[in-house]
């Protein structure tokens, strides 16, 4: 299953790498921490591995590290405002459990 983007989350993103002056596109992962196990990690890429998973949405690039795969498969990503903050928004139907914070998950 793909991992996408929303359309405002793939504007946020075009217009990040635009002002940047580079990148080929959003790098998204998983790394062991948290109280629930597993966080998400958010890089903007300069390059695409030989072993990444590729994945276009919205004209922007999404890359996936074989290891994050199985964890992010079917995840939309969005951006959102909610008064006075803003921040990107995962929709993954492979999280179990999330902690109070929100920063971490469980599969």
């Amino acid at each position: 299953m793909p991992v996408t983007l929303t359309e405002k989350a793939a504007k946020h993103v075009s217009n990040f790498i635009a002002k940047r002056g580079k990148g080929v596109g959003l790098r998204l992962g998983v790394r062991t921490t948290g109280c629930s196990g597993m966080a998400y990690k958010l890089e903007f890429a300069d390059a695409v591995n030989d072993d990444d998973a590729l994945f276009e949405s919205h004209g922007v690039k999404v890359i996936v590290d074989p290891k994050s795969l199985p964890y992010l498969e079917g995840t939309e990503l969005d951006f959102a405002r909610e008064g006075l903050n803003e921040g990107f928004k995962f929709r993954n139907p492979n999280v179990k459990d999330e902690c109070g914070c929100g920063e971490s998950f469980n599969i």
